[in-house]
């Protein structure tokens, strides 16, 4: 069963995604929306439809694999590496 959240709750986990992507300007590039929508989405001035919500959670999909890929590169380095002491 999926818990109802209000909307205050929405924004508040969208500005927080935002957040995840480095901010405003970042999520902005990424999705390619402008910064002041943005911002308003946050500050409730618009409403925020499924299908921003469904963009947004392509998009961290997509920022989880990029991270998962980088991590695997720094691990891989790692293992090939001397061990240094400091």
């Amino acid at each position: 069963m999926t818990a109802l959240i209000s909307m205050d709750e929405r924004r508040e986990h969208f500005a927080y995604c935002v957040q995840l992507f480095g901010g405003t300007t970042a999520f902005s590039r990424r999705l390619g929306i402008d910064e002041r929508a943005i911002r308003r989405f946050i500050n409730g001035e618009w409403p925020l439809g499924a299908g921003l919500l469904d963009d947004t959670a392509k998009a961290l999909r997509l920022l989880i694999a990029e991270a998962a890929t980088a991590e695997a590169q720094i691990a891989a380095t790692l293992s090939v590496l001397p061990t240094d002491p400091s």
